[in-house]
């Protein structure tokens, strides 16, 4: 589709919307933060088209969908603009775009729609070489297959999954923000990959403390058994197992009560 002035568009379900020289395309690449389409997927595309003449803005929202994407403008000299996080009703993406890069406007919700008519009407910036690793992250997400020989130019094997695949994980070697792509290409930044996991943990937990409070039932029912038949060491035996099993059930159960999830810490300054 042509990109035509005056117009917006919104990204059809399930595709990656990307931006190629004067048109729009849909992508089939793999999901990244468990998500199609991605913002930072259509970032990073509009950051290798147009360079110096792209506004980048985040506003409110959870996790740190964006970061990745603003900071991808940024070094291909576009403008980064992001929602004062005391303005947001979420504030966990302008906050974690604030950390991932050195943005040049903080404002407002209410304010950015002056803002960017005003940028828009200034000339771009110095137009600056695309990153290789920019350029084979927008192809990922275009459809484009990943080797190993791909991955290993922008990222490094980490001791981890993809929740996604079971594939290994790499970390990718650009700093901010902390991110993640496995050999199929699904993409994660720590603390969206550190969200799937906690749902993980949690289901975890949970199936063990069946288990175990299974466990705990069916040894005291052993131990009641015992005792019918007059076998008084044997039930004491198992009737010691139970309140053992109950115990671990009891911690379990606590662990699965009062996990919380710890709220990101600001920006320090």
């Amino acid at each position: 589709m042509v990109i035509k002035n005056g117009q917006i568009y919104i990204a059809a379900p399930d595709h990656h919307l990307l931006l190629f020289e004067s048109h729009i395309m849909l992508g089939r690449g793999p999901r990244e933060n468990m998500v199609r389409p991605a913002i930072d997927a259509l970032f990073r595309s509009a950051a290798l088209q147009y360079g110096p003449r792209v506004i980048g803005v985040v506003l409110s929202g959870v996790l740190s969908d964006g970061a990745a994407g603003l900071t991808a403008i940024k070094r291909c000299g576009g403008v980064a603009l992001v929602q004062d996080p005391s303005d947001a009703m979420a504030d966990e993406m302008p906050l974690r775009a604030l950390e991932a890069t050195t943005v040049d406007l903080c404002a407002p919700g209410a304010k950015i729609g002056d803002i960017l008519a005003d940028l828009s009407r200034e000339r771009p910036g110095t137009e600056l070489p695309v990153p290789p690793e920019i350029r084979l992250e927008v192809e990922i997400a275009a459809g484009e297959r990943i080797g190993t020989d791909s991955l290993t130019q922008i990222a490094d094997p980490a001791a981890l999954t993809c929740p996604a695949c079971g594939g290994v994980l790499s970390v990718l070697k650009m700093q901010h923000p902390l991110r993640f792509r496995c050999q199929v290409g699904h993409a994660y930044t720590a603390d969206a990959l550190a969200k799937e996991q906690e749902g993980r943990v949690d289901e975890a937990l949970r199936v063990a403390l069946r288990i175990i409070e299974e466990r705990a039932e069916l040894v005291h029912r052993m131990a009641e058994d015992a005792r019918h038949r007059r076998r008084l060491a044997i039930a004491q035996t198992y009737g010691a197992r139970a309140v053992e099993y109950r115990e671990y059930a009891d911690m379990i159960r606590r662990v699965v009560l009062n996990s919380l999830d710890p709220k990101p810490p600001r920006p320090e300054g």
